[in-house]
């Protein structure tokens, strides 16, 4: 099994969402996030000053998947993110050894 997470623009949920649905990806976390990269934050104007703003707002999505499915999950996952312009944001592919649903007891790939 794998985790993947995902940190992508606010407006692109939805569609990150849809593309794991439809291969059949029954579950998720979203989390609302701050962070930066290569975009650096940028300036804004407040009441007259000028101030930057160095963390930027960001959704994080988690998913644990079989290992079959996570190639056509990172692809879904590309293809729905992306913008073609700076801070469409970042995917991590990881191991997970074991995964317990606390309601009944199931383990592993039973407990996805």
């Amino acid at each position: 099994m794998k985790k993947i997470e995902a940190v992508i623009k606010p407006f692109k949920l939805d569609e990150v969402r849809e593309a794991l649905s439809e291969l059949g990806v029954s579950g998720l976390t979203v989390t609302e996030v701050k962070g930066f990269g290569r975009q650096k934050g940028h300036t804004e104007l407040y009441r007259g000053a000028e101030y930057v703003v160095d963390f930027l707002p960001k959704i994080k999505v988690e998913v644990v998947i079989p290992d079959d499915l996570v190639d056509t999950a990172v692809e879904g996952i590309i293809k729905a993110a992306h913008t073609g312009k700076i801070g469409d944001g970042k995917i991590f592919v990881s191991s997970v050894e074991q995964v317990i649903r606390i309601r009944t007891g199931e383990t592993n790939e039973t407990a996805l």
